[in-house]
C-alpha cells in the first residue's frame, strides 16, 4: 500500500487551502482523513485494505471518492462540490495541478460543526420536532431509493460472518469479552426471521440505501435535516433492508441516552410509511443489535488505524452490551392516551415511549400526525375541515387500530395518542389488546378548561389544529362513561409521567 505521509502533510497545511484560510483541522477515521480549512473540506481515502473495503491503490480510492460524490450530491447539493487530483509538480504538491497524480481528494463545502446532529444532540438540542423532520426525510430518502430485490437473510448472514472474522483478528481486546455470546445470539435471531427478511427482500424493502446513517453523517443545513457522507466502498453493504439503514441511527441515538428521540424519529418514519413498514419491525431488534456491534468492530479498527489500541475499550463494550440487550426485548403492550385538545397527550406519549418494550420503544401512533400525513399536508400547516368530518375521524382511528395490530403482532409496543372522545373507540382500543393477549392501559388526562385553552393558545406548527372554538365542541359534547385511568395533567411533565408509568407499571 502506498506511502501517504506527503500529501498527509501538505493536506494538513493552508497551502492546499490558498495559503491564508486560516489553521487546518484534522478529523481521522478509520478509513479516510478530513481536512477542514476555512469554507473548505477536503476528504482523502486512507491507503488500507480492509475486508470488506479496499482502498490500497490510488486508482481504488480515486474511484471511491467518484462514486461518494454521485451518491451524495443529489441529496446534499450545496455541500459537494466535486473530485480533484493532489499532483506533484516543479515547486512540489498542488491540487489540480499538471504534474504527475499522487492521490484524489473530494472537496467539499464545510458547514458549521454546531449544525451536525452528532453536536446537536450533545448540547441536548435533538427535540421532537427536529426527529419527526429526520423521520420524514429518511423515509423520503428511502422512498427514492433503488430497489434491489432478491437477498434479504443473507445480506445479514454475511455481515455476522464478516463480524466474526474481524474479531477474530482482535483476540483478548478490551471490551471484546461478549463478542462470542453476541454472534451465537445473533444468528439465532436471524434464524428467527430469516423468512421475513426474504419476504421483504422481494416486496423491495430492500435497496440501495445510506449505508452509513448516523449521528455524524446528518447535518441541519437551512433549517432542515441532510444525510451526507453514505456508504460508497461497497454496494454489497450499501444495500440493505430499509429498516437496517434505520437502525443505525436508532441504535447511535439510543448509545446516548436520547431515547426519547430515537422513539419519534422511528414513529414518523413508520407514519410516513403509512404502514408499509410495521411488519419489518419484528427484523428490528436484530438490525439494532448488529449496527451495535459493528460500531464496536469499527472503533478496534480506527484504534488500530491510528495507533491506539485499547483506546476504545469501554466503548467496545458498552456497544457489545447494547447489542446482547437488544436482542432480548421486552414484551410487547399498548398503551391509550386520552383526553381534551390541550390535556398534553402528545408530550405525555413522547415522554412515555422510550424503554416500552422492545428497543428503542413503543411506536407512537397519533391521530393528528397520521390525519396530516395521509392528506400530504405538513405539519403546522392546516388541514381542510372536511379532513374533521365524523367520517374521516372515524377513518383516521381504524386506519391506526390497524397499524397498532400489526406493530403488535411484530412484538413492539404501541402508545395510541388521541382525543378518544367516543366510548366506542376506547372499547375498541382495549379490546384489541385483548385479543392479542397483551397488556392494554387506557389513561385519561384531564386539567381545567382554562389550562387547556391556555396551552392551546401557546401551540405553534403542531401537527394538531384544534383551537378554543374545537375544545368547546368536544367539552359541550362530553365523553360518556369513563373507566380508563384519570390521571391529573394539570401539574409538571414529570408529575403526568410518573403518575401515567405508575398506572401502566414500569
Amino acid at each position: 500500500m502506498s506511502d501517504q505521509s506527503d500529501v498527509i502533510a501538505f493536506l494538513s497545511s493552508p497551502d492546499a487551502f490558498g495559503g491564508d484560510a486560516g489553521p487546518v483541522q484534522r478529523i481521522d477515521t478509520h478509513g479516510a482523513l478530513v481536512f477542514l480549512c476555512g469554507g473548505t473540506a477536503l476528504k482523502l481515502k486512507r491507503a488500507v485494505h480492509y475486508d470488506y473495503m479496499d482502498l490500497s491503490t490510488v486508482d481504488l480510492r480515486h474511484k471511491m471518492l467518484d462514486r461518494e460524490l454521485s451518491l451524495n450530491a443529489p441529496h446534499a447539493p450545496t455541500i459537494y462540490r466535486d473530485v480533484v487530483p493532489v499532483t506533484r509538480g516543479a515547486d512540489g504538491l498542488g491540487l489540480g495541478g499538471e504534474g504527475a497524480v499522487v492521490d484524489w481528494v473530494l472537496r467539499m463545502n464545510r458547514f458549521p460543526s454546531e449544525n451536525e446532529l452528532e453536536a446537536i444532540a450533545a448540547r441536548g438540542a435533538f427535540d421532537n420536532r427536529l426527529a419527526a423532520a429526520v423521520g420524514q426525510m429518511i423515509q423520503r430518502y428511502h422512498h427514492s431509493a433503488p430497489v434491489r430485490r432478491g437477498r434479504g437473510r443473507v445480506l445479514i448472514a454475511e455481515i455476522l460472518d464478516e463480524l466474526g472474522r474481524v474479531f477474530a483478528e482482535f483476540p483478548g481486546a478490551v471490551g471484546t469479552d461478549r463478542v462470542d455470546d453476541y454472534l451465537a445470539a445473533a444468528r439465532v435471531a436471524l434464524d428467527g426471521c430469516g423468512d421475513l427478511l426474504d419476504r421483504r427482500a422481494e416486496a423491495g424493502h430492500v435497496r440501495r440505501g445510506h449505508g452509513d446513517l448516523h449521528l455524524r453523517n446528518l447535518v441541519v443545513v437551512e433549517g432542515k435535516p441532510v444525510p451526507f457522507d453514505a456508504l460508497e466502498f461497497s454496494e454489497e453493504l450499501g444495500t440493505c433492508d430499509v429498516l437496517y439503514d434505520l437502525a443505525f441511527l436508532i441504535m447511535d441515538l439510543d448509545q446516548r441516552r436520547l431515547e426519547q428521540a430515537s422513539t419519534r424519529v422511528l414513529s414518523t418514519y413508520l407514519a410516513c410509511a403509512q404502514g408499509t413498514e410495521d411488519e419489518g419491525l419484528a427484523a428490528l431488534p436484530l438490525f439494532i443489535s448488529v449496527r451495535a456491534a459493528i460500531r464496536a468492530m469499527v472503533l478496534l479498527q480506527t484504534d488500530k488505524a491510528t495507533d491506539r489500541p485499547g483506546a476504545s475499550g469501554a466503548g467496545i463494550g458498552s456497544h457489545i452490551d447494547a447489542a446482547l440487550a437488544a436482542l432480548d426485548p421486552q414484551p410487547p403492550r399498548l398503551v391509550a392516551v386520552g383526553g381534551f385538545s390541550g390535556s398534553g397527550k402528545s408530550v405525555l406519549a413522547g415522554a412515555l415511549a422510550p424503554g416500552l418494550g422492545a428497543a428503542p420503544g413503543a411506536v407512537l401512533l397519533s391521530t393528528d400526525e397520521a390525519r396530516k400525513i395521509a392528506s400530504g399536508v405538513a405539519q403546522g400547516a392546516h388541514l381542510p375541515e372536511a379532513g374533521y368530518s365524523k367520517g374521516a375521524r372515524g377513518a383516521v382511528y381504524d386506519g391506526l387500530f390497524a397499524r397498532a395490530e400489526a406493530i403488535l403482532k411484530a412484538g413492539h409496543s404501541v402508545i395510541l395518542d388521541g382525543t378518544f372522545l367516543d366510548p366506542a373507540q376506547r372499547a375498541a382500543a382495549m379490546d384489541l389488546a385483548a385479543g392479542l393477549g397483551v397488556p392494554g392501559q387506557g389513561l385519561w388526562l384531564d386539567a381545567p378548561v382554562a389550562e387547556l385553552e391556555a396551552r392551546i393558545a401557546q401551540r405553534t406548527g403542531d401537527w394538531s389544529d384544534a383551537d378554543v372554538s374545537v375544545l368547546a365542541r368536544q367539552t359541550e359534547r362530553g365523553t360518556g362513561p369513563l373507566d380508563w385511568t384519570w390521571i391529573d395533567a394539570a401539574t409538571t411533565l414529570e408529575q403526568t409521567l410518573a403518575a401515567a408509568r405508575l398506572a401502566v407499571g414500569v
